[in-house]
């Protein structure tokens, strides 16, 4: 009966439902990738699982039957050459068996090639900005689960939500079926950005640009978070990605650049308003909770020394135009960011009212659209007489620009063939001004956004090929900008030849404005 009833508890214990329930194991994913990813894992564990079996049952079998007890003696023997060269011979076969796939994905994981749209992502404390390349689109995502819901400081808290701590007030939507393309930096410090089910997980460093890419095969919101330790509250910066269906992305985009539209002409009709205290108190206090009680905390207490207080303090009781603009252009130095380009004048307007409002501040300032705008760029009237000026006297010298210009730079003689002594002082010229910053000035890149020029397939590779990148730009990177607009066809010809002749590549190819003339006009 008992040996029974042990059977019956490890049965349960190590049913299927049980496991699934416990979720020990990696989860499946949602991308080709991911699969792969889960793929290998599942490898590598029943690998180790045989080796863990085969090891621990020889050392149980000779513990038990080979024991001192029934009369077993232990061998003596040393330096058997075939033993040395099976444990070295097998291990590494093992080895290979795991290498094999594992670097066939890892690689794949790392071919950012040929991406249907882009998207920059920069994280910041505690927040991720995302910004979609060729639409003109970019937005803020931050938590969006009450604080109510997870701080406890007066010993009760709100029942907490279904995706408690994994939900934004903005998601990062993208297409289902396409190849979207990741340039992930960071504002402040380092951050991680990490969604399980796409199997990605990059660093957001400040001053650099990781890639990552992914391609959903089913619409459907997708869950992930920061992974790098950044600070304070590292664990309430979420990821929401929503994949939607071509056709409903094609709608969420249009929706967008209206609703971006929409956000304009509100921007301009709060420049005339003149808001109420008490509606401005209202929005204020969400913003401030949203935004700035993370730091400067609900009570305006603060987080001393790194976040001071508001409550009392010289910034939120003293001149107003010194508050707008700390809060609009943040404050260099210190932890305190710009919010300008995340806030609307009419919200900048609302949490400053606030926080000269509350807490027991009293200032009793109300601070309208407008009053932000004079603080950070002048008044409103004159803006518009300064662009009616501009207006004026660049309609008045067109026409003198336009002959001076004619005048100073004389018609390109693309017939002229130049030496290569002229084409390569020419070309590091230009390249020096235009292509150094990205490419650096030894042609070594700063991988992977700005691939090395030094040794590299395009440099030594089909010299049309290279030109056009030059001239056109790269679909595939939209890191590399089309010169065609900004150098002349003699600059593109020095530049192309100064590259494919710098820092060893030695192709001997010469290029000539024809030959710049002739690619551009295919």
């Amino acid at each position: 009966m008992g040996r029974n009833l042990c059977w019956l508890i490890l049965g349960s214990l190590f049913s299927s439902s049980v496991l699934a329930d416990m979720q020990l194991n990696l989860t499946k994913g949602v991308t080709e990738v991911s699969r792969d990813v889960y793929d290998l894992h599942m490898l590598v564990m029943y690998i180790c699982t045989v080796i863990g079996i085969f090891v621990f049952g020889a050392m149980f079998w000779s513990m038990v039957f080979h024991r001192k007890s029934k009369g077993a003696k232990a061998a003596s023997f040393h330096e058997s050459t075939k033993v040395e060269i099976l444990w070295t011979a097998i291990p590494i076969v093992i080895l290979i068996a795991m290498a094999i796939p594992a670097t066939k994905t890892l690689i794949e994981m790392e071919n950012n090639d040929d991406s249907d749209v882009t998207i920059q992502v920069t994280a910041s404390q505690w927040k991720w900005h995302y910004k979609y390349f060729d639409q003109n689109i970019e937005f803020y995502s931050v938590l969006a689960t009450p604080r109510d819901q997870y701080e406890n400081q007066s010993g009760t808290s709100a029942a907490k939500g279904e995706h408690y701590l994994l939900e934004v007030d903005k998601h990062l939507v993208i297409p289902a079926n396409k190849k979207v393309r990741f340039l992930i930096t960071s504002d402040d410090v380092i951050h991680a950005w990490w969604v399980p089910a796409f199997a990605v997980k990059q660093d957001a460093n400040p001053g650099f640009i990781n890639e990552a890419w992914t391609n959903v095969d089913k619409p459907g919101i997708y869950r992930g978070q920061c992974a790098e330790l950044c600070g304070k509250d590292h664990g309430f910066m979420p990821i929401v990605v929503e994949v939607k269906s071509e056709e409903d992305y094609a709608k969420w985009l249009d929706e967008q650049h209206e609703l971006l539209a929409q956000a304009a002409e509100a921007e301009k009709a709060s420049l005339n308003a003149s808001i109420p205290m008490e509606e401005l108190m209202t929005l204020g206090e969400t913003t401030y909770v949203a935004y700035c009680a993370a730091c400067h905390q609900v009570g305006g207490t603060g987080l001393p020394p790194a976040f001071p207080a508001l409550k009392d303090s010289p910034v939120a009781t003293g001149d107003i135009a010194t508050h707008i603009s700390t809060v609009f252009n943040g404050k260099a130095g210190t932890g305190m960011q710009g919010y300008g380009k995340q806030l609307s004048l009419k919200q900048i307007a609302a949490v400053v009212t606030y926080e000269r409002n509350a807490w027991g501040n009293n200032t009793g300032d109300a601070v309208q659209a407008a009053d932000v705008q004079a603080a950070v760029g002048g008044s409103v009237d004159n803006v518009k007489d300064m662009a009616k000026e501009a207006a004026a006297v660049v309609e008045d010298k067109v026409a003198d620009i336009a002959a001076l210009v004619e005048e100073a730079v004389p018609a390109e003689d693309l017939s002229k063939e130049y030496s290569k002594d002229e084409l390569m002082k020419m070309g590091q010229e230009v390249y020096t001004a235009s292509c150094a910053a990205c490419h650096q000035p030894t042609g070594s890149g700063i991988p992977p956004a700005f691939p090395a020029l030094k040794g590299s397939a395009i440099a030594l590779g089909d010299v049309a090929v290279h030109i056009d990148m030059v001239v056109n730009g790269s679909k595939k990177n939209p890191a590399m900008a089309a010169f065609g607009s900004q150098l002349t066809k003699t600059q593109i010809a020095a530049v192309v030849t100064y590259e494919r002749n710098a820092w060893g590549n030695d192709t001997g190819d010469l290029v000539q404005p024809a030959a710049v003339d002739a690619a551009s006009a295919k």
